[in-house]
């Protein structure tokens, strides 16, 4: 990443990162949501040199951080936004939480195959998509796994982090958008991504 396209970047993640962490819904609630929003910067930190990304998924990994730092500071279920939506569309739940899953697997999606391409895993495009596509579907069910043990852990106070709303196929439609995401994501940006994946490679045999 270009030096002023890092400093655009990490400007944004404190700016909302520091709005998110002021007087937040629930403080637990708070550091379990933004705690993969850090992960993810330490990552891209210690791998900046080392294995460098493309634009397009550095900024998709910084919508994903967002996402997460909007939902950690109202909870998934009191987004104000999607409590105007659920007014106006009169319906039962505030969905804010499902933005959050089909970016689970939109983002995730576009990682794994800057990987696997970069790496030369998986030279056949049609199997690659699908390991992409079930590796982000394991990546959601590994997650609601986690949401699980946060409850049994933590009883009452994991409510707004498991985000469930009374809704009995939560988890179900969890997964299956993150599914949907991550096919999203390899229609949509596939062309684009082996563009920036092309210029990136050249820049890396001039370097070399």
């Amino acid at each position: 990443m270009k030096k002023a396209n890092s400093t655009i970047w990490l400007t944004i993640f404190f700016a909302v990162f520091i709005w998110s962490a002021i007087n937040p819904k629930d403080q637990f609630t708070w550091f379990l949501e933004v705690a993969p929003a850090l992960i993810a910067l330490v990552a891209l930190a210690m791998t900046r040199k080392s294995f460098p990304l493309t634009q397009v998924t550095y900024f998709f990994i910084l919508v994903h951080c967002v996402i997460l730092m909007v939902g950690g500071h109202y909870t998934y279920a009191e987004v104000p936004l999607f409590d105007y939506i659920k007014e106006i569309t009169n319906t039962a739940r505030n969905n804010y939480d499902k933005v959050g899953h089909f970016a689970q697997g939109f983002i995730p999606a576009l990682v794994a195959r800057e990987i696997l391409i970069r790496n030369s895993v998986i030279p056949s495009p049609r199997w690659r998509n699908f390991f992409i596509v079930s590796f982000c579907l394991a990546f959601s069910a590994f997650y609601e796994l986690i949401e699980w043990w946060v409850a049994v852990m933590s009883g009452e106070s994991a409510e707004a982090f498991l985000g469930t709303q009374g809704y009995v196929w939560d988890t179900q439609s969890d997964m299956f958008l993150a599914m949907i995401g991550a096919i999203t994501s390899l229609v949509l940006l596939g062309k684009i991504h082996d563009k920036q994946l092309a210029k990136l490679n050249t820049r890396e045999i001039i370097s070399s």
